[in-house]
């Protein structure tokens, strides 16, 4: 929401409601109730995504109650070189539920004021949005942000519905953990039929994946496109092992779109990993390489983000949710998945545990690194299927661990190696990138060194089928 040159004049305004307050106790006045441990928890998942958003560049005003001024420090703690806690001012009058007195407030802002930040109550927060935009939400629940571009160049010009945008971000899309605790919950299906097991765990997993949009989107925290890919790809993965058991009519068509729309995600997610590894373990760089390679891996992680975003708003991803959503709930795919017995399940699961070990035993020092990509896919479908009876397999779901483990770092080895060199390509062999473009080649090396030794851990495995137990 940042200006550019030649654009007509625009006035920032950031509407961020206060975090959620404790009851008030007895003999307490609303105005003197303290934030709650759950408003903490919202102000520190708010603090970075204000920070991104641009909402703490301009004016900070802050309603006088206690809840709104918890919210203010609160943020400021998180963001303590921007000073927000002296820069704030708190004024009485945004202390309102009135939309009309934050309008009247608002309007007899200086012209040369260009961004603007309250920190107040609803309904009066919702009520001026909606009054500035048709297409407000009609919601903004404790600790959620409403930002909005104004076409005017003085704030008294602010007119009715004259904002054709507005964008909102709550702690709950701003913050996966947040999330966590109100995403829909998971039916007990232990000790279900198969059948029942299949259709329980394929419709939550539809659910999760509608309800982890909001977050992918807004972009904040990597988690969310982390579960909206896993809950994908399980969807994708199951239907697949229904489709080796049981023949079921349009159900490959449908799972072709799932598999579309879980590769979308898979080099936006390949960057989060190695931009969290890079922070976590920095490599053996120099801090001016360091940061010319991240830089560069955070302006992939823009563009491959809103390339997702645009696609998610097309028609034809609506189309996909609403054909996989009316696939689960079709009759004849129910009937379907009730003529599935645990026995049959057995099979299919004692087929791809022969494929496994029959890869593995094929592994050489030379074989290529897709041998390697193969066998992590292959040990990833057997443990979803294995998960469809996890009491009886529970023994083994845990034996596959270390093997995830194993293939999962060969796996990102590999896609780090693949980004520094695109990277490497971007910078010029002589000059002032020739010293950054050198170390990267020289960690490439390093990067395959480890590879090799991972390599010969894999080959090392026992097959799946004669694999001890665990102690």
């Amino acid at each position: 929401m940042k200006a550019i040159v030649g654009e007509a004049p625009m006035k920032e305004l950031y509407l961020l409601r206060h975090a959620k307050a404790s009851r008030a106790s007895s003999g307490m006045e609303d105005c003197h109730r303290p934030l709650s441990r759950r408003g903490r928890r919202q102000v520190a998942a708010m603090a970075g995504p204000l920070q991104r958003l641009g909402a703490l560049d301009g004016e900070i005003h802050v309603s006088t109650s206690t809840r709104t001024r918890q919210t203010l420090l609160g943020i400021a703690e998180q963001l303590p070189d921007l000073s927000l806690d002296s820069r704030a001012r708190y004024t009485e009058a945004l202390h309102t539920f009135d939309w009309k007195a934050l309008r009247r407030w608002l309007m007899a802002r200086p012209p040369d004021c260009d961004r603007v930040m309250l920190i107040g109550h609803n309904p009066a927060l919702i009520g001026l949005a909606h009054w500035l935009c048709r297409q407000a939400a009609a919601e903004l629940p404790t600790g959620g942000l409403l930002g909005l571009s104004l076409p005017v160049e003085s704030w008294q010009d602010l007119r009715k519905h004259r904002v054709e945008r507005v964008f909102r971000l709550t702690p709950s899309e701003a913050s996966q953990t947040l999330f966590r605790k109100q995403a829909p919950r998971a039916t007990d299906l232990d000790r279900a039929r198969p059948d029942k097991r299949l259709l329980g765990l394929l419709t939550h997993q539809y659910r999760m994946v509608r309800a982890l949009e909001p977050g992918v989107i807004a972009g904040f925290d990597p988690e969310f496109l982390h579960q909206y890919r896993v809950n994908l790809r399980r969807s994708r993965a199951i239907g697949e092992s229904v489709r080796a058991i049981i023949g079921v009519p349009g159900l490959g068509k449908v799972l072709k779109r799932l598999k579309h729309r879980a590769r979308a995600t898979s080099d936006l997610r390949d960057l989060d990993v190695f931009l969290e590894a890079l922070d976590q373990q920095p490599a053996s760089l120099s801090e001016q390489a360091r940061k010319r390679l991240q830089d560069w891996l955070e302006h992939q992680v823009r563009e491959r983000h809103a390339a997702l975003c645009h696609a998610m708003a097309q028609p034809g991803y609506a189309r996909d949710m609403a054909r996989w959503r009316h696939f689960l709930s079709d009759k004849g795919f129910r009937q379907a998945l009730g003529a599935v017995t645990p026995e049959q399940v057995e099979a299919v699961l004692a087929e791809r545990t022969l494929q496994h070990d029959a890869d593995l035993a094929a592994l050489a020092d030379d074989s290529p690194d897709t041998s390697l990509h193969e066998l992590r896919k292959t040990i990833k479908r057997i443990r979803y299927l294995a998960e469809l009876e996890p009491r009886r397999h529970r023994a083994f779901l845990a034996g596959l661990k270390h093997r995830q483990t194993l293939l999962g770092e060969f796996q990102d080895l590999c896609t780090q190696q693949a980004w520094i060199r695109a990277c490497i390509v971007s910078m010029p062999a002589a000059g002032p990138s020739a010293g950054a473009r050198k170390e990267c080649l020289d960690w490439l090396d390093c990067l395959e060194a480890r590879k090799a030794e991972l390599h010969q851990s894999v080959m090392a495995l026992d097959p799946l089928q004669e694999a001890p137990p665990l102690p």
